[in-house]
């Protein structure tokens, strides 16, 4: 067995910088599992903090999408798995510029590929939090880096020194949420090499790059329906052992077979891509019909001005739910983007739409879908 060491971290490049050490000789068999905690996280409770089997080399919690976070299990093996994998697709080996939080997944990848790649990380302080300058001034050292889509926006936006530091880029990899068409469109346009990722904790983060899976990554759908796709089911080399400590019983059986079963709905593309709908519990019955949020989003954000949407359902005593929407952006008229949309969406147009400074966001930039039904249910 494996003893289990707790590295803090505060944002600081120190903090990274040593979390990153420690999970490379963890990663090689030279010292304990890591378990990564952020600046507000609690003390790990004690079960988190025995000893793990000899094969796990990271106990990562989750960003506790549907509800409490989860600590996962990842193993040495399923970590290399993940790194090299990503190597493979995108590009020789090569420093990364970290500037995402560190004890997340994906921030963690971001120090392991370096140390895969033989070379330590450019790492970003972000006890500020994020600065287009500051990711300026590193970027020039490194051949790739991780974002999420509100750090892209930022960046695109800053212009100048910022998008040429986007550009020099051998891969900007972008997860964390869902990104909006239209900005990948901009980044893509203005000459930023962009890579779309979606995966979890639970598979050593990104998993599958632009639609299509990694090299050892199966990609299944099952239970699906014509209106909402069907659950994506994930599973290979870059899967983890599974949860330690209190789960769901959900959640205790979603490893199962050497799958891991999301709560993410996906469709294929006809060029055999795989997109990702949103989440089974986000779909919103109104009348009887299935809505997914994310094609309400993706027609808002198609409208000139929206930066961001976020869509959700309120109760309705006729309909069951009524859908409703909060967009972020300039010089936006509610009832006329409603109007907008409501042609090609049907009953799932939303009923209100309402226009706010800025999303609430959890974890490492996703909307928290719970604050907004707050905050639109409370008007």
């Amino acid at each position: 067995m494996r003893a289990v060491e707790t590295v803090p971290t505060d944002g600081s490049t120190e903090a990274a910088t040593r979390l990153g050490h420690a999970a490379a000789d963890a990663l090689a068999g030279r010292g304990p599992a890591v378990l990564p905690t952020g600046p507000d996280d609690p003390p790990p409770p004690p079960d988190l903090l025995a000893p793990v089997d000899d094969t796990v080399a990271a106990v990562v919690t989750t960003t506790g999408s549907t509800g409490a976070p989860k600590a996962v299990l990842l193993p040495a093996a399923a970590l290399i798995a993940s790194a090299d994998a990503t190597t493979a697709r995108i590009g020789p080996p090569g420093r990364w510029l970290l500037a995402l939080p560190a004890h997340h997944v994906a921030g963690l990848q971001v120090l392991l590929r370096s140390a895969r790649a033989g070379v330590p990380a450019a790492v970003m302080d972000l006890r500020d939090g994020f600065r287009p300058d500051a990711f300026a001034a590193l970027a020039g050292s490194a051949a790739y880096t991780s974002l999420v889509p509100t750090q892209l926006v930022r960046l695109l936006d800053a212009g100048g020194r910022a998008l040429d530091a986007l550009r020099s880029f051998t891969a900007v990899l972008l997860g964390g949420a869902a990104a909006d068409p239209a900005l990948l469109d901009r980044a893509r346009a203005a000459g930023v090499p962009v890579v779309t990722t979606y995966g979890m904790s639970e598979t050593c983060g990104g998993c599958v790059y632009d639609g299509r899976p990694l090299d050892g990554v199966t990609v299944t759908l099952a239970d699906g329906s014509s209106d909402t796709g069907g659950r994506i089911h994930l599973g290979g080399a870059t899967l983890a052992a599974g949860y330690r400590g209190a789960v769901s019983p959900a959640d205790a059986t979603a490893f199962d077979g050497g799958v891991f079963r999301t709560n993410d709905l996906g469709a294929w593309t006809p060029d055999g891509r795989l997109e990702v709908l949103g989440r089974a519990d986000d779909v919103i019955v109104t009348g009887g019909e299935n809505v997914a949020p994310a094609a309400v989003e993706r027609a808002l954000l198609a409208q000139v001005g929206v930066r961001e949407a976020c869509v959700v359902g309120l109760p309705d005593p006729e309909w069951g739910a009524r859908v409703v929407a909060a967009v972020v952006g300039d010089d936006l008229d509610p009832e006329a983007l409603r109007a907008a949309v409501a042609p090609g969406l049907g009953r799932a147009a939303p009923r209100a739409v309402t226009v706010l400074d800025a999303l609430p966001l959890r974890g490492i930039g996703k909307p928290d879908r719970a604050a907004v039904r707050a905050l639109l249910a409370g008007g």
